[in-house]
């Protein structure tokens, strides 16, 4: 099934994880995908990947936190397809495990900057786009951080849920002008974050709960791939009547 034949996608963040992993199914639907990263040779490792399988790609570095630098990515993805109909604004950081207290100035602005400045950076160069070529899906990757409260995760859990009322105020926004703006919110998924918040530690012996990381009423952490079936769904045309909500995809946390 290709359901985005020759429509331009752009995914942040593909160099690895839930990124990689819709760069490579969004292609596999037949979408030209603009693949970008810091990581150079991540980045192009996904490009192959995809055509190896027959896909079209491009990769393209970029650092989400420099809003100029987001806006060059958008310009190249339109100059190269000639479209920008899907954006997933995925990239992001986690610094590591502080009390509100304590956490450090330069760690505060850095993560921020990435998982929150970077989303926004990204819709402010994407919306204009969809807008005026007539229509376009953008999906935005939250966390069950930015649902629920999470002790010694104040910056991470600040900055995804701006993610989501980013994703509210944008729906809004656009929801007249042919855009749809959504976003997902992925519980504990096999990822180099997961392996950064895991710490090669035992989470018992963290001073803070995180519970809300680790106890999946499904007994499991997800694969990269089950959050990019979702990105795929939201930026499908099976969710035309989708906008402004932000899907748990967590194995059942949410409900818990």
């Amino acid at each position: 099934m290709e359901r985005f034949t020759d429509e331009t996608a752009l995914v942040t963040g593909a160099g690895s994880g839930i990124g990689r992993a819709t760069a490579r199914r969004l292609a596999s639907e037949g979408a030209n995908v603009v693949v970008s990263d810091i990581d150079e040779e991540r980045g192009e490792d996904v490009v192959a990947a995809i055509e190896d399988d027959g896909g079209t790609a491009t990769f393209v570095a970029a650092d989400v936190a420099d809003a100029e630098d987001v806006e060059r990515l958008v310009e190249v993805a339109v100059d190269t397809y000639g479209s920008l109909d899907i954006a997933h604004n995925n990239a992001g950081i986690l610094t590591g495990f502080e009390g509100v207290a304590d956490i450090d100035e330069g760690d505060w602005e850095a993560l921020i900057d990435v998982n929150l400045k970077g989303v926004w950076a990204g819709m402010k160069a994407q919306l204009p786009v969809m807008e005026e070529q007539g229509g376009g899906v953008i999906v935005n990757t939250a966390s069950e951080a930015g649902l629920v409260g999470m002790g010694g995760l104040g910056n991470y859990v600040a900055s995804k849920h701006g993610v989501v009322g980013l994703t509210k105020t944008a729906a809004l926004e656009y929801a007249g002008r042919g855009v749809r703006v959504n976003a997902v919110a992925p519980g504990p998924t096999e990822t180099n974050i997961q392996e950064t918040m895991a710490g090669g530690s035992d989470p018992r012996e963290l001073p803070f709960d995180t519970s809300a990381m680790s106890d999946v009423p499904m007994g499991r952490n997800a694969d990269p791939e089950e959050m990019a079936g979702v990105v795929a769904f939201l930026c499908s045309d099976d969710a035309s009547f989708v906008t402004g909500v932000t899907i748990p995809v967590d194995g059942g946390q949410a409900a818990d």
